[in-house]
């Protein structure tokens, strides 16, 4: 059965397995797994008592929200699905969220269909270092993120098959990446996709320099290939992604859109694609202009009440996170445009287009919300804090406007999000050896 169009808060999933753990004792356990850095619990459900496991993490970002619903439907499937799970030897082991903190900072806004404007009005998303299956790229061994050393902890405990992470994007289709390849996954991948009318993205900014296993799914290049882009100093072997392999496993992350949209599914070769990744380039570097002035101009006002703290200083360090990044990324599409690692498709320049629009977006809304978050001052919007909001509203309106409109992209109901990540997650599991 089909339940409301809204993602379940960060409570709610917790309550649920709770409950499903009530039902079924025999079969399900709930344990802590660690605690946030605000001491917010980090819950790990377990179904099965197989002897191979399989780890289903949700909330790794914070903004993609889908995931909480999947365990949900993944854990109930699991129970009913008792008998063959047994068969088969598995333990389902599922992280319900892996930054609540941040996840629950999204829950400001819908939790269902919502304009554009407004989903990234209430956006939060964390500097990459502060980002739980990121951070080892930063930090040195033993001085992890509390969630990264408690999901680091699940993984060497339970040593999975399979690890499986799910994502999210706020337009585009829905794809795949693997750590290590599952050969014939694309084939039910792109069943359950088009049972669901969700475009299969053939064409991804994640994954650019990943190698093609099938249409929509992604493998990471070996060692020593180029993986990410220039711009982006994560290491995919320093996440959390590779730590199954130190056991045998594997990981698999599975990303969904919110709003979806057929140019990422289209594989024709693009008709100017240096052009038009070249616009993306000088828009960047105008949108960041834009955003440094206008944080240059906020920091007097956020600041006003004393050092930020609590959310005001994660909200504070994402968006300078967000801002710091348009000049080094303007010049990854200005090399992209002279010299790219494979042809440019339409899906391709779709993606790229999309990243090059929402970045702006994120930064934007979530300098409102620090805006918002200010004591009340002169109530005047001729003064200084009223300018400021009123000229980032503007933008950040038409500018989400034009991102779902000129890709002609359409909500995708959050069952279907779901479905299409559950579906997926069975499959992988069903193809391995």
């Amino acid at each position: 059965m089909r339940g409301p169009d809204a993602y379940p808060t960060v409570s709610g999933v917790a309550a649920a397995a709770r409950l499903l753990s009530a039902r079924h004792p025999d079969l399900c356990r709930m344990r802590l797994a660690g605690e946030s850095r605000t001491g917010r619990p980090l819950w790990l459900l377990s179904v099965g008592h197989g002897r191979r496991h399989v780890l289903v993490v949700a909330g790794p970002h914070p903004d993609e929200q889908a995931g909480g619903g999947t365990v949900l439907w993944l854990a109930e499937q699991a129970v009913a699905d008792r008998d063959r799970m047994a068969d088969a030897d598995l333990t389902w082991d599922f992280l319900l969220c892996l930054d609540p903190d941040g996840t629950v900072l999204n829950e400001t806004g819908p939790a269902g269909p919502r304009p554009p404007a407004v989903h990234f009005r209430h956006t939060y998303r964390p500097a990459v270092s502060e980002q739980p299956e990121w951070a080892g790229s930063f930090r040195a061994a033993g001085d992890e993120l509390p969630e990264t050393y408690a999901l680091l902890a699940v993984i060497d405990e339970l040593r999975p098959i399979l690890q499986c992470t799910l994502h999210g994007t706020d337009v585009g289709g829905s794809w795949v990446q693997l750590t290590a390849d599952i050969p014939g996954l694309a084939e039910p991948f792109g069943k359950f996709a088009a049972e669901l009318d969700i475009p299969v993205q053939v064409g991804t900014y994640d994954a650019l320099f990943w190698q093609g296993s099938g249409p929509g799914v992604y493998v990471l290049p070996p060692g020593g290939h180029r993986d990410r882009f220039a711009s982006e100093p994560e290491n995919v072997n320093g996440s959390t992604w590779t730590r199954p392999h130190r056991h045998g496993g594997l990981t698999a992350l599975v990303e969904v859109p919110m709003w979806a949209t057929r140019r990422v599914a289209d594989p024709t070769p693009h008709p100017e694609p240096s052009h038009a990744v070249a616009v993306m380039a000088a828009r960047l570097r105008k949108d960041g202009a834009a955003l440094t002035a206008t944080l240059d101009r906020a920091l007097p006002v956020i600041g006003s009440a004393g050092p930020p703290a609590g959310s005001t200083a994660l909200l504070l360090r994402g968006v300078e996170h967000a801002v710091g990044a348009f000049a080094a990324l303007a010049a990854d599409y200005d090399t992209l445009a002279a010299d790219p690692p494979v042809p440019l498709t339409v899906a391709h320049v779709a993606a790229l287009d999309i990243a090059s629009r929402r970045i702006p977006l994120r930064a934007a809304g979530m300098l409102l919300r620090l805006l918002d978050e200010q004591p009340l001052g002169d109530p005047d919007p001729a003064a200084e804090p009223g300018r400021l909001s009123g000229r980032l509203e503007r933008r950040l309106d038409a500018g989400a406007r034009e991102l779902v409109t000129t890709l002609d992209a359409r909500w995708v109901p959050v069952f279907d999000q779901v479905e299409l990540q559950a579906r997926t997650v069975l499959a992988a599991v069903d193809r391995l050896p």
